[in-house]
């Protein structure tokens, strides 16, 4: 895979150039060279690529959901059938290990397929009338455009997460990845020729958010946006798309508390703890960004924990025993710097790593240790900042009501983990805490069936489930009088 691939835009059915005739390069974390390029468009082409989606969603909302989920089905197949070349795209361009790459794409399969098992379960309601002769429907329907806005982290399996419930439920879509990782999804388009989706119905463009994105999202063609990033874009997403009152589901930041009380099972919470921390470099939503262990547990704990994370190795994502990548790139490095030296003239204390790695293999490429501050207090800015990358602060505490205050001092609210053998810790806990998912007694990790949704700063909607197909859809309401 040494080539260095030219993508072109994905526009109803067919690759071609940005009207601005600019090309984008995008970069291997791990060395830094060019692994491929895209096209830089802009506002004019956004128009074209969302009145393609408009047109074709016409003929699309009417094709049964059935035949709609059997193209969906075909397009699953292929991206498992091209697995391992998505997958090494998915290593170059973003720098995660390549067994999570490979899970990555087979998430990305089985999204579009649990959202095709949806297509006979479009229901509405008919609703008895005050008046004699007379029944209330409600229908569900499509929205119409939708456009998706993905992030850098899982760039592949958010494109399927939003693409199978958007066009299963009869809408069309405009997708922009972003632009530090934006092959793997572009490849899409490919296999969605090769099963022959209908042209407009899957677009895929690319281009900087200030243009391109802000063109997508103020359209009044656009009738959802549907974007998964950081709170400070979904906030001027959501701005910007309040013009047009345009539907939204904003997947955000996140600041998971991770709580062990004294009853834990303390060799499964570390495990969890540490897989929750480091996976994909702590470069994911829900990873455990700030862990609170009560004073009884605190010295065993750390003592097993600190043990793993020094086992951890740093190095090539390709090879099966390195445990964390690179980072995306080079500014995500200075973040995790200068979170550290803020941390420790605050007063933290390092406990584990704190800076980039020594030796030949790590002079290029962006690198950053697994690292443990511990000496941290509440108010210090590690414990409120997202650092989404692998920084762990720990703190300890005393009583329950002390952590689940500690907890909910937190502008986002997506996910918090919580280990206790207590049942009654564990409904207090449910109620108490203000986080969209709670993980008991497990590391993170959400399922299909589920829902993934995010309170405070953390966002607004969700996904996955029959909640999140729910989004996709908007309800028309007839009062139909057969007494006449």
């Amino acid at each position: 895979m040494s080539e260095i691939k030219e993508y072109k835009l994905f526009i109803n059915g067919k690759w071609q150039d940005a009207l601005s005739g600019e090309l984008d390069k995008v970069f291997d974390p791990t060395t830094e060279e060019v692994v491929g390029k895209v096209q830089n468009g802009n506002e004019q082409d956004a128009k074209l690529a969302l009145e393609a989606a408009e047109a074709a969603q016409k003929s699309w909302r009417n094709t049964p959901p059935r035949k709609r989920a059997e193209l969906l089905f075909s397009l699953a197949q292929e991206i498992k059938n091209n697995s391992d070349y998505l997958a090494n795209l998915l290593v170059r361009e973003q720098g995660k290990l390549l067994k999570v790459a490979k899970m990555e794409v087979a998430v990305t399969a089985s999204f579009i397929e649990y959202a095709c098992e949806g297509a006979r379960r479009i229901e509405g309601d008919i609703i008895p009338s005050d008046n004699p002769g007379e029944q209330i429907w409600i229908q569900k329907v499509p929205k119409g455009v939708v456009v998706a806005i993905t992030a850098w982290n899982f760039p592949l399996a958010l494109a399927g997460r939003k693409l199978g419930p958007a066009l299963v439920a009869g809408n069309t879509i405009v997708i922009k990845p972003t632009e530090e990782t934006p092959l793997a999804t572009l490849e899409l388009g490919f296999l969605a020729e090769k099963v022959g989706i209908p042209a407009g119905v899957i677009n895929i463009v690319t281009g900087p958010g200030r243009s391109m994105g802000n063109a997508l999202v103020e359209s009044p063609i656009t009738k959802m946006v549907t974007m998964t990033g950081s709170t400070p874009v979904g906030q001027k997403i959501a701005e910007t798309a309040s013009k047009n009152l345009t539907s939204l589901m904003l997947e955000l930041g996140g600041k998971a508390p991770f709580i062990v009380f004294a009853d834990a099972n303390i060799d499964a919470a570390v495990d969890a703890a540490l897989h929750s921390k480091f996976d994909n470099c702590g470069q994911v939503c829900t990873c455990n960004e700030r862990m609170y262990l009560h004073e009884d547990i605190y010295e065993v704990f750390m003592d097993k924990f600190l043990a793993k994370v020094a086992a951890l190795k740093v190095g090539n994502p390709m090879l099966d025993d390195t445990d964390l990548g690179p980072k995306v790139n080079a500014s995500e490095v200075k973040n995790m710097e200068d979170l550290v030296a803020i941390s420790v003239k605050e007063g933290a204390t390092i406990a584990h790593g704190g800076g980039r790695p020594e030796g030949a293999q790590f002079e290029k490429g962006h690198w950053f240790e697994p690292t443990i501050l511990t000496d941290v207090s509440q108010d210090m800015t590690i414990v409120h900042k997202e650092s989404f990358g692998p920084i762990l602060p720990v703190l300890k505490f005393k009583e329950f009501d002390e952590v689940i205050e500690y907890a909910n001092d937190c502008e986002f609210g997506l996910a918090a983990m919580v280990f206790t053998k207590d049942v009654r810790t564990i409904m207090k806990c449910t109620s108490e805490l203000e986080y969209g998912e709670v993980y008991i007694n497990r590391g993170h990790g959400e399922q299909h069936q589920g829902f993934h949704n995010g309170l405070k700063l953390s966002g607004t909607g969700g996904e996955d489930g029959k909640y999140g197909f729910e989004q996709y859809l908007e309800k028309k309401t007839f009062y139909v009088n057969y007494n006449v």
